[in-house]
């Protein structure tokens, strides 16, 4: 465990940084000594390991498992009421649910109070890293976009939550002026349960503001951008409460008015004008740093999935380094980013050996050209202190909440190390997202190649705003099916785009697609041509607003790159606005396949 220490000492943070990752060794094996002795007694590992806590016991006996293996247990717990004891030696306060995105249904990760604070210890760690840095922390406040969402409880009565509500709600009103003494909007706002009238107020809040504004952000690229297109939608409007100094009638939430009345205090017309001249304006490049001009930095995850909306970040940014945080999941917080003015293109995160026991599966690498599941080699689990640069792997968390050996299905690969903990690149999901035949499309896989054809729409004028895919399975030959929202870099431009672009863009997808693909399109005609779909503009939310009614949250929302669910792929088609096919066939030569395996 982590032991005390302030975060406003940057010295000592520093300090603290140098030795966790320096002493791996001694803190891995003392973290799993504590995990094992603490959680004997249970009945999970009672049944493994018979009251033996040893390391080769524990590697011995206990088997890497997923999900499925334990949601057994939580659902004992969860629907049941059973004692927590089942997993976990202390009570389990709250019941993690994942964005639902990525596997499709949401998980439910059990967190203990003592987890949910060491998760907060490492967080705030960050704060001194940024200090460091640029002076971020010393220089104005944060206007961070955060967001709740309604939490429900299981039949025990146990909480269901996210992550980041769990780290808004468990900041205290007493204790609330911490937090206002950082971040431009206040603490009552950001845990507001109306996303709308919450995403609306902290922008009112930070226009007001704005020059005490040193950073700005959110949880992901992605939910960032989703602020940016909300101003877009709302400035009149914000300019009009700004001019007169009255909140709209439909900001009816009590936190909101409340929290909003220490600044919306004078009417303010020159304020307004200011920021109306600036989003008039034909284009809204560079408008954060029209709007926000102290601003030093946009913090939000860029990394993984997120990495297609960098240049869409940088576009409205205005060139402000954007710093990728930390690398965690809902199952554990793992990696800091320590070299946070780094291009977002060579993001690594350190693993921080203190915040559980971490072994790696390897996997193998760029399996894109050998048409083969990453797999781990030979079923080998390998300690943190063991992994290789430029090796592939994914994490096995062993967890203070009552996770052994969890796979939690990410794909890491090694880029170094920082004194003798391991830099890891987040190469993304282990899950094939596309596949017709004997052809397996990786989420990497796919995105790498939309980053492809993507940038023929740069010399039109066009942005690529989002995208997801699916398998048509009903044409014969089956084939890929691309969903493409379009956006221009000039407001309010006619979105035409030209066919021949759209048809190459097609193409330049299927040639950056594996051999095996490229075999199937081409030699063997078991996969039709791939086809692109444009969507309206605004389609995306839409498919976002299915998820969060479903239980995800606008803050840890992830647009999922292949579809399979009927409601989805309803809206996606309703909004369909154009379609273009390859004309081309993907070049395939025999000799691609089998050099590579």
């Amino acid at each position: 465990m982590l032991p005390r220490f302030d975060p406003t000492n940057t010295e000592a943070c520093l300090s603290l940084l140098e030795d966790v990752t320096t002493n791996v060794k001694q803190i891995q094996d003392s973290v799993l000594e504590a995990i094992l002795s603490r959680n004997a007694q249970t009945e999970y590992l009672r049944g493994f390991l018979n009251g033996q806590v040893d390391k080769q016991s524990f590697k011995k006996n206990l088997p890497v498992v997923t999900y499925e293996d334990i949601r057994p247990y939580i659902d004992r717990i969860a629907n049941n009421g059973e004692p927590s004891n089942l997993i976990c030696d202390r009570p389990i306060s709250v019941l993690l649910t994942s964005s639902g995105t990525s596997g499709g249904v949401p998980k439910l990760i059990p967190l203990t109070t003592e987890d949910l604070k060491q998760r907060l210890s490492f967080a705030s760690l960050y704060r001194p890293l940024l200090d460091k840095h640029m002076g971020v922390i010393r220089e104005g406040k944060s206007l961070m976009f955060y967001f709740v969402t309604r939490e429900s409880k299981t039949a025990s009565g146990i909480l269901v939550r996210t992550m980041l509500t769990c780290v808004l709600k468990s900041i205290e009103p007493a204790n609330s002026y911490i937090w206002d003494q950082s971040q431009v909007s206040p603490h009552a706002i950001a845990t507001c349960a109306d996303t709308t009238q919450s995403m609306y107020c902290q922008l009112l809040c930070g226009l007001l503001q704005r020059k005490d504004v040193g950073r700005l952000g959110a949880p992901f690229a992605s939910s960032f951008l989703k602020v940016i297109k909300f101003l877009e939608d709302h400035w009149p409007e914000l300019c009009s409460n700004i001019r007169t100094a009255r909140l709209s009638d439909w900001i009816t939430d009590a936190q909101c008015v409340s929290g909003l009345g220490k600044f919306l205090t004078a009417p303010n017309p020159e304020l307004a004008s200011l920021i109306e001249q600036e989003c008039s304006k034909t284009s809204w490049e560079a408008i954060v740093t029209r709007l926000w001009p102290k601003a030093k930095c946009i913090e939000a995850v860029v990394t993984g999935t997120m990495a297609q909306y960098i240049p869409l970040v940088e576009f409205y940014s205005g060139g402000l380094p954007v710093i990728s945080t930390f690398y965690g999941s809902s199952e554990c917080f793992i990696g800091l980013n320590l070299n946070p003015l780094c291009k977002p293109c060579d993001v690594s995160y350190t693993i921080m050996p203190y915040m559980g026991y971490f072994e790696f599966l390897e996997v193998e690498k760029d399996h894109q050209e050998t048409g083969h599941d990453p797999v781990e080699k030979n079923h080998v689990v390998v300690d943190l202190v063991d992994i290789k640069v430029d090796h592939d792997y994914e994490p096995v968390v062993t967890t203070f909440s009552g996770l052994y050996r969890y796979r939690v299905g990410d794909v890491l690969r090694v880029t170094g190390f920082y004194n003798n903990t391991p830099n890891f690149r987040f190469v993304g999901r282990q899950k094939v997202v596309l596949s017709i035949d004997m052809d397996k499309t990786y989420e990497e896989d796919l995105l790498k190649a939309v980053a492809n054809a993507k940038l023929l729409l740069e010399p039109h004028g066009l942005i690529l705003m989002d995208f997801t895919s699916r398998v048509n399975s009903f044409s014969f030959p089956g084939h890929y099916v691309l969903y493409w929202e379009l956006g221009s870099k000039v407001k309010d431009a006619k979105l035409e785009p030209d066919p021949n672009v759209l048809e190459e863009c097609c193409f330049t997808v299927e040639e950056s697609l594996d051999a095996v693909y490229r075999k199937g399109r081409k030699n063997d005609k078991n996969i039709g041509p791939l086809e692109i779909k444009v969507v309206k503009p605004g389609a995306f939310d839409e498919l976002m607003n299915l998820f969060l009614s479903r239980g995800s949250s606008v803050s840890q929302y992830k647009t999922p790159r292949s579809v399979t669910n009927e409601e989805a792929l309803k809206i996606l088609e309703a909004n369909v606005v154009s379609k273009f096919l390859s004309r081309k066939t993907p070049s395939w030569e025999l000799h691609e396949l089998h050099s590579n395996r």
